[in-house]
């Protein structure tokens, strides 16, 4: 019986070598994946109050994750786009501009956890970013009526809803669990 290639055996006799660049770049894209099938998901389960002036997004709670790992940034931007997409009526500017707050709001939130800040400010990029874009829309591309200051104080309070009173809990728990998650 000929022998396995030499390769091959490091890998089998040596279980505490540290995973390879490929390996990790694998378990990198699967967790935003799951980021953004997650957002997604809840943002079209929960679609009624999920757009519009008063609105309170769920799926926003998801944005503290990018404090953990890098890998939720695209995630979120993904599953935020994907959930825009799917959202009836949503016009192809929001598809867009919200989409990409959403990815600013991810990467600022990451930018603040490397710069050792209290996990307290993780959710204010999300609340602050979409607060100003969000609004934005509403005011101008939807014309609901309502000036853009007080657009953006409307989505500001739902983003602090989520962001807040539903990522801070969710950052405890995944906190407990991050040697084993991230």
């Amino acid at each position: 019986m000929a022998s396995m290639p030499r390769r091959w055996s490091k890998r089998l006799t040596r279980p505490w070598r540290k995973p390879s660049a490929g390996c990790m770049v694998t378990k990198n894209l699967s967790r935003g994946a799951l980021i953004a099938a997650l957002y997604a998901l809840v943002t079209f389960a929960i679609a009624p109050i999920s757009s519009g002036l008063l609105q309170v997004r769920i799926s926003e709670a998801l944005c503290v994750l990018p404090y953990f790992t890098p890998a939720a940034i695209p995630g979120l931007f993904v599953g935020c786009l994907v959930g825009n997409l799917l959202t009836p009526g949503a016009d192809p500017l929001d598809v867009v501009f919200g989409s990409l707050a959403t990815l600013l709001a991810a990467a600022l939130t990451y930018l603040l956890a490397r710069r050792g800040r209290s996990r307290y400010w993780a959710p204010l990029p999300a609340v602050a970013v979409n607060a100003l874009v969000v609004g934005w829309l509403l005011a101008d591309i939807y014309q609901v009526g309502v000036p853009f200051l007080l657009c953006a104080l409307y989505v500001a309070a739902g983003q602090a809803l989520a962001c807040y009173g539903l990522g801070l809990p969710l950052m405890a728990l995944l906190d407990k669990h991050k040697e084993k998650l991230f």
